[in-house]
């Protein structure tokens, strides 16, 4: 509700005509001058800041949310699982160093973070290791394999062991001793 400003009854506000005075409320007042449309110049303004601003807001979205793909991602992962395959390598070589018979471990667990962060890294590109020690020779593991096998189709699969001889195949398998060096 909202008073007459004719008469100063109280009217509806989608009232036209005053239903006390008669007054025609769609005329502007004396004194009052209508507001000009806006111009087409500040309304293609407008729009265009409320654009900008959302064009903004997306592409920030985006770019927090989405992961960055330059360059072949399957090279990178591919780069990735042999980075992992070499440092649990050089974790094994260490060990062996720091044992009295130069055997290896049965598993990968007296290695420490440093096997968990190569395994973390491998299954951060789709890759899952694979250990495992060769039979025991007189009590002590002599020789091992490592498998770092693909989970995406497409992607190469590798294949190292204690002669450091890194191989590799782009079959849906895991990468064994038979496989072509790389």
């Amino acid at each position: 509700m909202y008073l007459c400003p004719y008469c100063g009854e109280d009217i509806n506000q989608s009232t036209e005509v005053c239903p006390h005075c008669q007054a025609d409320l769609t005329q502007p007042q004396e004194g009052e001058v209508p507001k000009p449309p806006p111009s087409l110049r500040s309304v293609l303004i407008r729009w265009g800041i409320v654009i900008a601003v959302v064009a903004a807001f997306l592409w920030g979205f985006l770019w927090y949310v989405l992961p960055a793909q330059h360059g072949d991602v399957a090279q990178r992962a591919e780069q990735s699982a042999v980075a992992s395959l070499n440092d649990l390598r050089a974790a094994l070589a260490a060990y062996a160093t720091g044992q009295p018979d130069g055997s290896f471990p049965d598993s990968l667990e007296p290695l420490g973070e440093r096997a968990r962060e190569a395994a973390q890294l491998a299954q951060s590109v789709g890759y899952q290791l694979n250990y495992t020690p060769a039979p025991p020779d007189a009590g002590a593991v002599r020789g091992y394999s490592l498998q770092a096998r693909a989970g995406n189709f497409g992607f190469r699969s590798f294949y190292l062991d204690q002669t450091g001889t890194l191989r590799a195949t782009k079959e849906n398998r895991a990468a064994t001793s038979t496989d072509p060096p790389l």
